[in-house]
């Protein structure tokens, strides 16, 4: 079987070989760090990337691998970003309004796979047209920060609105009173939880003034 290929470790300056020295050596630096750099410094030395692992008390010679590729690429930063970790990119309002304006729009049967769109569907779209790190957690929070909601029909539409199928194809239907519904709801919902409040509360002072009905309500022993 053929042994894997690793990148070699370019050479190290100055600075970056003390640089890794004082983390090895520090007591109060975060062991993946310590470990990260002990792997460097014995590669660097040896070039033997299965001693560097042992060394550095790695389970696999892999962990070298893509450490020193970072390092290649990165210098001494590699040391505290670990593969696949760091800050999560975020996206500004040409995204969003591209992530929102691409889910109020009917899927392509053939380039999508998908008649109907979902989050998983919206996500893979998303990724082929340059948001290649988007998730379905950020496209839902996106969606629900512009006001849509998920329909029936697999769409996403803002609320107050609907998808209906005409002779002459799908329209958007608007609901013109969404706002006053909505609030209609806010304002039965507070004056029933105050009845029920009221309710509660009168029963109770009933049966405490009552010693007629206390006895009543107290079981024989």
């Amino acid at each position: 079987m053929a042994r894997a290929q690793h990148e070699p470790l370019r050479p190290l300056s100055d600075a970056e070989q003390q640089a890794l020295a004082a983390v090895v050596k520090a007591t109060s630096e975060r062991m993946d760090r310590v470990r990260r750099a002990r792997a460097l410094l014995t590669v660097a030395e040896s070039g033997n990337f299965a001693e560097a692992a042992r060394e550095a008390g790695f389970r696999s010679v892999t962990t070298v691998t893509n450490l020193v590729r970072r390092f290649n690429q990165r210098g001494v930063e590699a040391l505290t970003i670990a593969a696949g970790r760091g800050r999560r990119p975020t996206y500004g309002e040409s995204a969003r309004a591209r992530i929102v304006r691409i889910a109020q729009t009917e899927p392509d049967r053939r380039a999508d796979q998908t008649a109907t769109w979902s989050l998983s569907t919206l996500r893979r779209r998303l990724r082929r047209e340059g948001l290649t790190a988007v998730g379905t957690s950020t496209i839902r929070r996106v969606l629900q920060e512009a006001g849509s909601s998920y329909q029936r029909t697999r769409t996403w539409c803002p609320t107050g609105t609907a998808q209906r199928v005409r002779k002459s194809g799908g329209v958007t239907v608007i609901d013109p009173e969404t706002e006053e519904k909505r609030d209609d709801r806010v304002r039965l919902s507070a004056g029933r939880s105050v009845r029920d409040s009221r309710l509660v509360s009168g029963r109770s002072r009933a049966l405490s003034s009552d010693p007629a009905t206390r006895s009543r309500m107290v079981p024989p022993r």
